[in-house]
Parts: structure tokens; sequence; C-alpha cells
């Protein structure tokens, strides 16, 4: 039971850039984080960061898990996973334990697949 709880906790969206929405500096939060508009600055979070279709990210993100459907450039630090989707465009590299990468992802940079947890 304890599982599902974290499950949900993870899925639950704690902040929002939304669509023509503009921020600039360093995030630092608990839980998820969706990006719709222009973020720039830092991001680090032990939780959830997706990037969705209409973002665009100058950063670097540190998460546990980090889910790409718009573009980011900066590097991209995940102790669990980095997701990208069909639509995402990453300029900058990636140190993951998992990479899960779709067919038609424009990536650009280095990544390194590193079993050991905690970055």
């Amino acid at each position: 039971m304890a599982k599902n709880n974290r499950t949900d906790e993870d899925n639950i969206v704690n902040s929002i850039i939304g669509t023509g929405s503009e921020f600039k500096g360093e995030f630092k939060i608990n839980g998820l984080l969706r990006i719709d508009g222009n973020f720039q600055g830092t991001i680090d979070t032990h939780g959830k960061v997706l990037v969705g279709q209409s973002g665009k990210a100058v950063t670097d993100i540190k998460a546990k898990i980090v889910v790409v459907g718009g573009s980011v450039s900066g590097n991209i630090y995940a102790t669990e996973r980095v997701v990208l989707l069909t639509t995402g465009d990453v300029k900058g590299n990636i140190i993951t334990p998992s990479l899960v990468m779709e067919e038609g992802v424009k990536f650009e940079g280095n990544c390194v697949i590193n079993k050991r947890s905690g970055l």
C-alpha cells in the first residue's frame, strides 16, 4: 500500500509553468514540475519533471524522473529514469540509470547510463 501512495505522490503536479508563461530562476521543489511555457534557470527536485510538447527549457535538471516532450537545452541528471518522447528535442548531456527514447526524438549530446544510485 505504501508503494501506491508513493506513486500517487509522484504524479501530483506541485508546480506548473503554463503555456504562454515565462519563468527565470532557480526551482527547488518536491513533487512534479510541469513545464508547458518557457523556463530558464536550474531545476532541483527529488520528484519528477515533465517538459510538455509546448515547453521550452534552458536549464540543468536534477530530478528522480525526467520526461521530455518539448525542448530542453542543458544537462539532465536523473536518479531513476529519463523518457524522451517522440516530440522531444534535447541539446545537452544525460546521466541516468535508465533511458527510454521514442522514435523521432532529436538528441544532441552525450549519454551515460549510470547504474549507481544517487548522482
